[in-house]
């Protein structure tokens, strides 16, 4: 545990969130997460 005294000095580092998908970054439609899974019955 730092002392107060060094994380004045040098504040703690946020953590970088990476993505999973790296290739999918600049085009997301093109994930193809499905989000919702349901059957309709004949109206």
């Amino acid at each position: 545990m730092p002392t107060i005294q060094q994380l004045i000095r040098k504040p703690r580092q946020p953590k970088v969130k990476r993505s999973k998908s790296l290739h999918l970054e600049g085009c997301p439609q093109k994930r193809g997460v499905c989000t919702r899974v349901y059957t309709t019955t004949p109206k």
